[in-house]
Order: structure tokens, then C-alpha cells, then sequence
């Protein structure tokens, strides 16, 4: 009797870590329904609003009050420094317009990695992912919250420039709080997201309207011989360019949540057309407004030049400048992290990386693991990082790919004649942003070649070797290690794949 009873028992054990190992890794049928139900709820919670917040809110960051100094330098002169601003806009616009085709006729999240995936297969849209997760999204985040931390802590260190190891911490506690943020909850980082672009405006608002009231009473003596002694050379205004684009960078955010996106048909376009301009309005404005105030010289010789506008213009109010500025930044690098983490996302989806980081959590129905990913990765960047170092670097390798993905779209009109096309842009127009895409890269090679350069060309095709080894032979041993740890994180951070959780 004893012993049947202990078989029992042990078979009643047995019994109960089987369950408990089920519902570790596999949620139960009733749960299944209710989290695919919200899963669902959660991915088609971004409207219209919430769409051209999210353009203008990242775009809207710390380009517009770090780059004008750089755009600048490079020119030399107000006239051609306008032209720029100017020509970067109406680029990112005829860009954002051939990103609108490509979004809605595939309309799947991840931004260009599922339109190489389309046109080119799986080898580039690879090399794009491995650059982007380990290059162009985490420096682009790295580079927006350093430029919130030298903002943040300007104001308590007057007269001199902060301490560098108090702007990396601030950075770096930005990222954690961001990604924290993300994580959590979808609805609550497009919540943020549009309170902090609401925000934003404001100090756009103000700057602008400071501006046309200084040009009323005749503040116009900067304008004037406002090409004289300009700097114009092919090296020149590339990194003008580049300095001017990464301004404008997240223009084609948005293609990373189409999955996200309520109506992307008709949400998508409307969203990019009514964003893009507006924001290249809103710089060209403020660019003259800085100009009101402060000569070529002054601008070049300000440690920041929104705080020098502000106390020139708003004494004794300049200290809205730097907070409302902080406000701004802080909704560039949330709308970057938001949209960011679903690349990771779907490159895990598709075997490009740690399966992982495809997994969804099951609390709060976001792809965790992804983003808690890009936000360590941005970490690293803080460390050794220069702004001017991280925005060349950036830019260089994200024109690579810009390129690329445009090319993709004159491909695929020949190659993939039968997918349904909502919008149909003239194709003269990928062929133009294509053209301009090889300019910026070549450019600054020709012109003024630098090693970085190099180390980011290297970095890119290293990508090949990984995938040959690691996704194309996908040797056994990678696995083995992986299995464990993708366990244990499962466990730890809760998180299921994404079949567990839709219907």
C-alpha cells in the first residue's frame, strides 16, 4: 500500500512539472485566445494622429539643434546653408514618398528589410539588418540621447561644457528609461510619444514665431551677400548633406510598424505627405530665425545654438529653451527606439538573428526582447562616442541602404508586376532619390576619404561571413548554446514566440 501510494505520488509530481514546464512555454488554449485578442488590439492601435506624431515627433529631435553648426561649417555662408536645409527636405520627401509605395505593397513591419527580402533576397536584407542592429539604429539612438544630456545638463554647468562623463550618464539613463517605456507597453510609448511631440512644438512654435516677429522689425542685416564667401565643393556639400539629412532622419520610420498602422493604405500616405513637409517647413524657419540673431560666426562659436537664440530672444524665459528642448529630443529617441525594436523584431522572425528576439511578452504583448536588445546596444555606443564621429558614420552607412531599398522599388516594377500597388509614384522618382543615394556615398570617399569609411564597408560585408555560417550552413553548435539561453531568457522576461500569441 505504502509503495503504491509513493508511485502515486511521484506519478502526482511528474504530473505537476509537466504542467508548470507547459506553461512556461506554452500558453493554454483559453489563454491563447484572450492574448491574441489583445496582441491583435495592441498592433492596430496606431491611427492617422498617432502616425504623423510619430514622422513628425522623430524626425523632430536633435538634429534641428545640433546640425545647423555642422551644415554650416561645411558651406560657410547663410544662403547656402538655407539651399541645403531646404534640398535635404524636398530629398527626404521624394524619399518618404517611394518608402510610401514599398509600404503599402508589402505591408509588413521591419522597413526596408522586408523590401530587400522582396527584391533581393535574403543575402541583403541580411546585411541590412546586421548593419542596422548593430550600427545605424543604436548610434542614431546613442547619438539623439547624448544631445539630450548635453541640453539637459547645459543649464548647470553655465559658462563651461559639462562634465563628459555626466552627459553619458544622462544618455545612458535616458536609454534605460525609453526602453523600459517600450517594453511595457505599446499604447503607453505612443501615448509618450505624442505627449513629447506635443511638447516639441511648442519650442518649434516659439523659435519660429520669434523669428518672423525679429524679420518684421527688420532684423535682416545677416541675410544679406548671403552666398558671399561660401565654401562649394563636392566634399563640401556632402557632408553638409549629411549633417542636414540626419536631421531629417526618420522620414521613413513609419514602414517599420506597418503592421502597427490602422488603415496603412491610406494612413501610411497621408501620414509621410502631410509630415514631411511640415517638418521641412518648420526647419527652414528655424535656420532663419537662428539667423536673425546671430551672425555665420556667432552661430559657429555657440556650444548650443537654441540656448544662444533663447537668451538673446526669450530674457529672462531662456530657460524654456533648453527644457523644452530635452522635451524634444526625448520624443525623437522614443519614437527611434519604438519603431527600431521592431527590426530586431522581425529579423528574428525570420532566422536573420537570436530567435528570441521575435518573441512576444506575454504581459504586456510587446517584442521585449528586441528592444531591450537595441537599447544595450546603444549603451556600447555612449561609451567612446563623439556626436560629429557617430552622425558621419551613421550617415554614410545609412545612404547605403537607402539606395538600395529605392533600387528595390524600380526592381520589383519589372520583377513583381502582379503585387497590388495602392499608391503608384512616377518612376522617375526612385530613379532620382537612387542617383542621389550613390552621390552621398561616393562623394566623401573621392573627395576626402577617411579610414572610418573603410571600417564601415568591412563592417558591412563581415555581415556575410555570419550569414554564411550561421544562417545559411546553420551549424549545430550555435544551437546547442543558444537553446539554453533562449530558455532561461524565455523564462526570465516571460516571453513567447509569436505563434503562441495570434490566432
Amino acid at each position: 500500500m505504502g509503495e503504491e501510494s509513493l508511485k502515486k505520488r511521484k506519478g502526482e509530481d511528474k504530473g505537476r512539472e509537466d504542467r508548470q514546464s507547459i506553461q512556461s512555454h506554452e500558453p493554454q488554449t483559453m489563454n491563447l485566445q484572450k492574448q491574441a485578442n489583445l496582441f491583435l488590439f495592441c498592433l492596430w492601435s496606431v491611427g492617422l494622429i498617432s502616425g504623423i506624431c510619430m514622422i513628425v515627433g522623430t524626425i523632430i529631435g536633435s538634429g534641428i539643434f545640433v546640425s545647423p553648426k555642422s551644415v554650416l561649417a561645411n558651406v560657410e555662408a547663410v544662403g547656402p546653408c538655407l539651399t541645403i536645409w531646404a534640398a535635404c527636405g524636398v530629398l527626404a520627401t521624394l524619399g518618404a514618398l517611394c518608402f510610401a509605395e514599398l509600404g503599402t505593397m508589402i505591408t509588413k513591419s521591419g522597413g526596408e528589410y522586408p523590401y530587400l527580402m522582396e527584391a533581393f533576397g535574403p543575402i541583403p536584407a541580411f546585411l541590412f539588418s546586421w548593419t542596422s542592429l548593430l550600427v545605424t539604429k543604436p548610434s542614431s539612438f546613442a547619438i539623439i540621447c547624448l544631445s539630450f544630456a548635453e541640453y539637459a545638463s547645459a543649464p548647470f554647468y553655465p559658462g563651461c561644457d559639462p562634465p563628459e562623463v555626466v552627459i553619458k550618464c544622462l544618455a545612458a539613463a535616458a536609454i534605460v528609461v525609453i526602453t523600459i517605456v517600450n517594453s511595457l507597453s505599446v499604447k503607453l510609448g505612443s501615448y509618450l510619444q505624442n505627449f513629447l511631440t506635443a511638447a516639441k512644438m511648442i519650442i518649434v512654435t516659439i523659435i519660429i514665431v520669434s523669428g518672423i516677429v525679429l524679420l518684421a522689425q527688420g532684423k535682416t542685416e545677416n541675410f544679406k551677400d548671403s552666398f558671399k564667401d561660401s565654401k562649394i565643393s563636392v566634399s563640401s556639400i556632402s557632408l553638409a548633406f549629411y549633417n542636414g539629412l540626419w536631421a531629417y532622419d526618420g522620414w521613413n520610420q513609419l514602414n517599420y510598424i506597418t503592421e502597427e498602422l490602422k488603415n496603412p493604405y491610406r494612413n501610411l500616405p497621408l501620414s509621410i505627405i502631410i509630415g514631411i513637409p511640415l517638418v521641412t517647413a518648420c526647419y527652414v524657419l528655424i535656420n532663419i530665425s537662428y539667423f536673425t540673431v546671430m551672425t555665420s560666426t556667432e552661430l559657429l562659436q555657440s556650444q548650443a545654438v537654441a540656448v544662444t537664440f533663447g537668451d538673446r530672444v526669450l530674457y529672462p524665459a531662456s530657460w524654456i529653451v533648453p527644457l523644452f528642448v530635452v522635451f524634444s529630443t526625448l520624443g525623437s529617441a522614443n519614437g527611434t527606439c519604438f519603431t527600431a525594436g521592431r527590426l530586431v523584431y522581425v529579423a528574428g522572425r525570420e532566422g536573420h538573428m537570436l530567435k528570441v528576439l521575435s518573441y512576444i511578452s506575454v504581459k504586456h504583448l510587446t517584442p521585449a526582447p528586441a528592444i531591450i536588445f537595441y537599447g544595450a546596444i546603444a549603451i556600447i555606443y555612449i561609451i567612446p562616442g563623439d556626436i560629429d564621429t557617430l552622425i558621419n558614420y551613421f550617415s554614410f552607412a545609412v545612404w547605403i541602404f537607402y539606395g538600395l531599398t529605392v533600387l528595390a522599388l524600380i526592381v520589383m516594377r519589372f520583377t513583381r508586376k502582379e503585387l497590388r500597388r495602392p499608391i503608384r509614384i512616377p518612376i522617375i522618382i526612385p530613379v532620382i532619390v537612387t542617383v542621389v543615394s550613390i552621390l552621398l556615398v561616393l562623394a566623401p570617399i573621392i573627395s576626402a576619404p577617411e579610414l572610418a569609411y573603410l571600417y564601415c564597408i568591412l563592417f558591412i560585408l563581415s555581415g556575410l561571413i555570419v550569414y554564411v555560417l550561421f544562417v545559411h550552413l546553420k551549424f549545430n553548435w550555435p544551437q546547442k548554446i543558444s537553446k539554453p539561453i533562449t530558455l532561461h531568457l524565455q523564462m526570465l522576461l516571460e516571453v513567447v514566440p509569436e505563434e503562441e500569441v495570434t490566432l
